[in-house]
């Protein structure tokens, strides 16, 4: 099992609890944000703002942990994870800042502690690039951005 070691930022409110797996089975584990304040933050409609985890992470090389949104605080409101999924890499060692975007009308307001995304480990890989002349073909070809229809 890949591992990965935390470091609580200097405003970390150990009342909080670190990254927590919901369920048995859950794939993403709960993050929270960890506002210096102690108070909330406003995300005005229309704005993104980074929500402070108050946590650094050291991932192990050869995976990255992906930032992505809950499901229900995306069906249940008008925020959205807006760089989703979001990288963070195994040699990034600062705070984890989740992006959030109000894509709704009215203003939302983000509480201390609240669980505001989920993180999900996953192995990478990183690929050689290679300049050709050519590329191979395929059935599908160039076609893309909805070109294999609904049904």
């Amino acid at each position: 099992m890949a591992r990965i070691k935390i470091l609580k930022c200097e405003h970390f409110d150990d009342n909080l609890a670190l990254p927590t797996y919901e369920t048995k089975d859950a794939a993403g584990a709960d993050i929270r944000a960890c506002l210096p304040s102690r108070d909330s933050l406003v995300i005005e409609p229309g704005a993104r703002i980074l929500i402070p985890t108050g946590l650094k992470f050291e991932i192990e090389p050869g995976f990255e942990v992906q930032v992505r949104p809950r499901s229900g605080l995306s069906l249940k409101t008008q925020l959205l994870v807006v760089n989703s999924p979001g990288t963070i890499d195994a040699d990034y060692r600062g705070e984890v800042n989740i992006i959030m975007g109000n894509f709704g009308n009215e203003k939302h307001i983000i509480k201390h502690g609240e669980r505001v995304a989920q993180i999900v480990m996953a192995p990478i890989h990183q690929a050689t690039f290679e300049v050709t002349d050519e590329l191979s073909q395929t059935e599908r070809g160039e076609g893309g951005f909805g070109s294999t229809g609904l049904k």
